[in-house]
């Protein structure tokens, strides 16, 4: 999970929600994803990500990236690519992808 959030991204950019129901620590899910939280940072337009998780399973992850082809080139990354036909197989029972453009993005930090 992340202890920051995304903030202060100049619109348009696009996200990618996932959201997952799954058991807590499946065999080999964590070494997977610290694995794609490092190979996601060189992926060029790449702008952060936020995540979080219910203690009943339920998951929301939320990628950020500045353009398209920066959301392709993640979606095509061949160690992705195994680790979402590991996740189907092995480790969720049920997971949803939306795709969305910001046109627009507010935040607030209390100081």
């Amino acid at each position: 999970m992340t202890q920051s959030l995304v903030a202060g991204i100049e619109p348009p950019y696009y996200t990618a929600v996932f959201t997952s129901i799954r058991p807590d620590a499946p065999e080999g899910y964590a070494e997977t994803a610290a694995r794609l939280n490092e190979i996601v940072k060189d992926i060029p337009g790449f702008l952060g990500y936020e995540s979080a998780r219910t203690p009943g399973g339920i998951g929301i992850t939320i990628a950020y990236f500045r353009d398209e082809e920066g959301l392709m080139a993640w979606r095509q990354n061949p160690e992705h690519a195994a680790a979402q036909r590991r996740g189907r197989a092995e480790w969720y029972d049920a997971y949803s992808l939306h795709i969305g453009k910001v046109e627009r993005s507010y935040s607030f930090v209390r100081e």
